[in-house]
């Protein structure tokens, strides 16, 4: 069987058998692979703490007819040993996983904006460089974008016209100016549009001097978005603290 090498993610695992785990990982050169750990769950095995959810590994694999099969696996960074530590975090890791498994949907299709996207934050949230909340919607807005959905919070999505405007609507793609506006358009403040626009941009400074219920507004309006995008809202931010 042809081998290859790659980094990962591992973004989920489940069990085969009495011994073994299929493993969902988000390469940085083959995109999203499922791939067998034989073995793994026997307490003699030396992959074990490997191949945990959020683990950023290095990888040889066996390419298979359907999965591939895990021959080799390094440690890069151990995300999961930190981020176990609080649960807030956690949680918050937990649905950047699950948004990377679910916007990177062809396996073998090449995705290293997202790889790369997700290496970032999870490296920052296990450093705790920013507010768990503020690093999941900034990841979220971001992930988005590198899909091909990027949200405008500076021009009306319909007509173009600059901004401010003070109507947004996930179905439209942002912002909407008042002669655009569709039914059901949510009115958050101009502050939590320039919150949601800090957020996709990484300005850091601009979100730490914010007014926590701007920040809380825009939570809402991200978790919205994203929903609307995947058709469904992500099981993981039920436990999401916000």
């Amino acid at each position: 069987m042809p081998l290859y090498r790659d980094e990962a993610i591992v973004l989920r695992t489940h069990k085969l058998g009495e011994a073994d785990r299929i493993i969902t990982l988000l390469t940085r050169q083959h995109g999203r692979v499922r791939a067998v750990a034989k073995g793994v769950r026997r307490t003699t095995s030396r992959w074990g703490s490997r191949l945990e959810p959020f683990t950023h590994v290095d990888l040889q694999l066996a390419e298979g007819r359907n999965l591939d099969t895990i021959t080799q696996a390094e440690t890069i960074d151990p995300f999961h040993a930190r981020l176990g530590m609080d649960y807030e975090r956690y949680t918050a890791g937990t649905a950047m996983l699950e948004t990377a498994e679910r916007l990177v949907t062809e396996e073998k299709e090449p995705s290293v904006q997202h790889f790369l996207l997700l290496v970032g934050g999870l490296r920052a949230m296990a450093a705790e460089e920013h507010a768990a909340s503020q690093i999941l919607d900034s990841y979220l807005l971001r992930s988005l974008a590198v899909s091909g959905y990027a949200p405008s919070f500076d021009h009306c999505t319909s007509c173009g016209v600059e901004g401010p405007h003070r109507y947004f609507n996930p179905s439209a793609g942002g912002v909407l100016c008042t002669m655009c506006k569709v039914p059901g358009s949510a009115t958050p403040a101009q502050e939590t549009i320039r919150v949601l626009a800090a957020l996709l941009t990484g300005d850091w400074a601009h979100l730490r001097a914010t007014d926590p219920r701007h920040l809380r507004e825009a939570s809402t309006l991200v978790a919205a978005y994203l929903a609307w995008h995947l058709e469904r809202g992500l099981r993981s931010m039920a436990y999401v603290e916000r």
